[in-house]
Protein backbone atom coordinates (compact mmCIF):
# COMPACT_ATOMS: atom_id res chain seq x y z
CA UNK A 1 0.00 0.00 0.00
CA UNK A 2 1.11 3.35 -0.81
CA UNK A 3 2.04 5.52 1.86
CA UNK A 4 1.11 9.45 1.85
CA UNK A 5 1.83 12.58 4.04
CA UNK A 6 -0.37 15.55 4.51
CA UNK A 7 1.65 18.35 6.27
CA UNK A 8 -0.67 21.18 7.00
CA UNK A 9 -1.80 22.95 10.18
CA UNK A 10 -5.63 22.42 9.70
CA UNK A 11 -7.19 19.82 11.04
CA UNK A 12 -10.01 19.59 8.93
CA UNK A 13 -7.78 20.26 6.33
CA UNK A 14 -5.59 17.04 6.47
CA UNK A 15 -9.41 14.98 8.05
CA UNK A 16 -11.05 15.83 4.78
CA UNK A 17 -8.03 15.06 2.57
CA UNK A 18 -7.71 11.58 4.53
CA UNK A 19 -11.17 10.88 3.88
CA UNK A 20 -10.88 11.29 0.21
CA UNK A 21 -6.91 9.72 0.14
CA UNK A 22 -8.10 6.38 2.38
CA UNK A 23 -11.14 5.73 -0.18
CA UNK A 24 -8.06 5.45 -2.73
CA UNK A 25 -5.95 2.84 -1.07
CA UNK A 26 -3.46 5.15 0.20
CA UNK A 27 -1.89 4.52 3.88
CA UNK A 28 -2.68 8.40 4.78
CA UNK A 29 -0.13 9.74 7.62
CA UNK A 30 -0.64 13.08 9.29
CA UNK A 31 1.56 15.97 10.60
CA UNK A 32 0.54 19.50 11.99
CA UNK A 33 3.57 21.01 11.53
CA UNK A 34 6.68 20.83 10.04
CA UNK A 35 8.86 19.19 12.73
CA UNK A 36 6.41 17.38 13.24
CA UNK A 37 6.62 15.91 9.53
CA UNK A 38 10.35 15.70 8.99
CA UNK A 39 10.54 13.76 12.39
CA UNK A 40 8.22 11.72 11.14
CA UNK A 41 9.72 11.13 7.87
CA UNK A 42 13.39 10.80 9.12
CA UNK A 43 11.89 7.45 10.50
CA UNK A 44 9.55 6.44 8.11
CA UNK A 45 9.97 8.38 4.56
CA UNK A 46 6.24 7.94 2.41
CA UNK A 47 6.30 7.78 -0.97
CA UNK A 48 4.34 11.06 -1.21
CA UNK A 49 3.93 14.00 0.81
CA UNK A 50 1.43 17.38 0.47
CA UNK A 51 3.19 20.44 2.16
CA UNK A 52 0.77 23.08 2.62
CA UNK A 53 2.52 26.14 1.67
CA UNK A 54 1.24 28.38 4.34
CA UNK A 55 2.33 26.28 7.20
CA UNK A 56 5.45 27.90 8.69
CA UNK A 57 8.91 26.26 7.63
CA UNK A 58 6.92 24.51 4.61
CA UNK A 59 10.07 25.57 2.01
CA UNK A 60 12.50 24.37 4.83
CA UNK A 61 10.43 20.97 5.07
CA UNK A 62 11.02 20.57 1.34
CA UNK A 63 14.53 21.26 0.92
CA UNK A 64 15.04 18.80 4.15
CA UNK A 65 13.07 16.50 2.75
CA UNK A 66 14.89 16.33 -0.15
CA UNK A 67 18.58 15.98 1.74
CA UNK A 68 17.01 12.76 3.82
CA UNK A 69 18.21 9.30 2.44
CA UNK A 70 16.23 8.91 -0.53
CA UNK A 71 14.15 12.05 -0.01
CA UNK A 72 14.78 12.30 -4.18
CA UNK A 73 12.53 9.36 -4.30
CA UNK A 74 9.48 11.32 -2.61
CA UNK A 75 6.47 13.09 -4.87
CA UNK A 76 5.94 16.33 -3.17
CA UNK A 77 3.12 18.50 -3.70
CA UNK A 78 3.26 21.78 -2.48
CA UNK A 79 -0.01 22.62 -1.70
CA UNK A 80 -1.26 26.80 -2.66
CA UNK A 81 -4.30 28.80 -1.59
CA UNK A 82 -4.26 30.44 -5.14
CA UNK A 83 -1.75 30.09 -8.19
CA UNK A 84 0.47 32.26 -7.04
CA UNK A 85 3.54 32.24 -9.40
CA UNK A 86 5.95 33.21 -7.22
CA UNK A 87 5.18 31.36 -4.32
CA UNK A 88 5.23 28.11 -6.59
CA UNK A 89 8.51 29.04 -7.79
CA UNK A 90 9.65 29.07 -4.77
CA UNK A 91 8.30 25.60 -3.96
CA UNK A 92 9.75 24.05 -7.04
CA UNK A 93 13.00 25.94 -6.29
CA UNK A 94 12.91 24.43 -2.61
CA UNK A 95 12.07 20.96 -4.32
CA UNK A 96 8.43 20.10 -5.05
CA UNK A 97 7.59 18.39 -7.99
CA UNK A 98 4.15 19.74 -8.24
CA UNK A 99 1.23 21.76 -6.80
CA UNK A 100 -2.27 21.06 -5.36
CA UNK A 101 -4.93 23.91 -5.46
CA UNK A 102 -6.89 23.96 -1.35
CA UNK A 103 -9.22 24.15 -0.25
CA UNK A 104 -8.93 20.29 -1.57
CA UNK A 105 -11.26 19.09 -3.99
CA UNK A 106 -12.49 15.55 -4.02
CA UNK A 107 -12.60 15.15 -8.04
CA UNK A 108 -8.94 16.89 -8.12
CA UNK A 109 -7.38 14.35 -5.30
CA UNK A 110 -8.87 11.79 -7.03
CA UNK A 111 -7.79 12.22 -10.80
CA UNK A 112 -4.44 13.12 -8.97
CA UNK A 113 -3.70 10.54 -6.78
CA UNK A 114 -5.58 7.64 -8.67
CA UNK A 115 -3.26 8.36 -11.68
CA UNK A 116 -0.20 8.16 -9.44
CA UNK A 117 -1.48 4.94 -7.78
CA UNK A 118 -1.81 3.15 -11.03
CA UNK A 119 1.60 4.91 -12.31
CA UNK A 120 3.14 3.36 -8.97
Amino acid sequence: MRRIMIADGSDVVRKVGKRILSGLDYLVLEASNSLEALVRCEADLPNVIIVDSTMDGALELIANLRMLPKGDTVRIFYCVVEADLKKMMMGKRAGADDFLLKPFDRKILTTVFANLSIAA
